[in-house]
């Protein structure tokens, strides 16, 4: 197997000397290329700062990072821009579209941008539109459509650049229950489908039920993690749903 993601021993602080708080705890983890991995833990127990040290939007104290064998945690300038631009995929809880472009314009953007051929683009654009369910929409702007297709949409540009890793952080946070099936469900497409390597944050046991391996962490450190095997779905959530019990206190924020 190619492992797509790396994480060595690392820590990130934050404060000054005085007043120090270690957001992550020697944390050390693989995420094999076509996985599709969930990071649940509290409010405050470290998830969404390791997911911003991997997306290279925050830097870690110490330790290392590798997507794809290589070394992301020294990059800067035009290489940062590039390795997040080309191996990179982000789908955010607030969809983060361009609101004065379409659904088709904020998909092709991102291959716009790397100089791809406008009938390539066109080819990308529909194909990815179909397997989301989302061709209907394409020709519509931002305000125009449902949470369950904005998130889809943004699913779609995620993946239309064939990033290396997708990651997806509370994507079903704005979303109704409905809506949340569906694009869990489009995850399950592209991660089986079109062997899309994802990594999820959330704080929701049925979300991450979706996922092949469920990490918790609690205090920036890893508490447990479990892989869903042979179990179905129902199954996993259940298993999902003790360990959230484990972490005691965190229940209700973690539910």
């Amino acid at each position: 197997m190619e492992t797509i993601l790396r994480i060595d021993n690392i820590e990130k602080y934050y404060g000054n000397k005085s007043s120090l708080t270690k957001a992550i705890d020697n944390i050390s983890f693989e995420v094999e290329k076509g996985e599709f991995v969930s990071i649940m833990g509290a409010s405050g127990s470290g998830k969404t700062t390791l997911l911003n040290c991997i997306s290279t939007l925050d830097k870690v104290t110490s330790g290392r990072i590798f997507v794809g064998g290589y070394d992301i945690t020294g990059l800067k300038g035009n290489k940062l821009n590039k390795f997040r631009r080309e191996e990179l995929g982000f789908i955010f809880q607030d969809f983060n579209l361009l609101d004065t472009l379409t659904a088709y314009e904020n998909i092709a953007l991102a291959l716009s941008i790397q100089n791809v051929k406008a009938g390539e683009i066109d080819r990308r654009v529909k194909k990815v539109a179909n397997e989301l369910g989302i061709y209907e929409v394409l020709n519509k702007y931002p305000y125009q459509m449902s949470g369950g297709q904005k998130q889809r949409v943004a699913s779609a540009r995620a993946i239309i650049t064939n990033p290396k890793l997708i990651l997806a952080d509370e994507p079903t946070g704005a979303l109704d229950s409905k809506s949340s099936r569906m694009l869990l469900e489009s995850f399950n497409y592209l991660n089986a489908e079109l062997e899309a390597t994802i990594l999820m944050v959330t704080h929701d046991a049925f979300t991450a039920s979706y996922a092949d391996r469920v990490i918790f962490i609690k205090d920036g450190k890893i508490f447990n993690e479990i892989n869903k095997g042979d179990n179905t779905r129902k199954e996993f959530f259940d298993k999902i749903i003790d360990v959230v019990a484990l972490l005691g206190g965190d229940l209700n924020n973690a539910l």
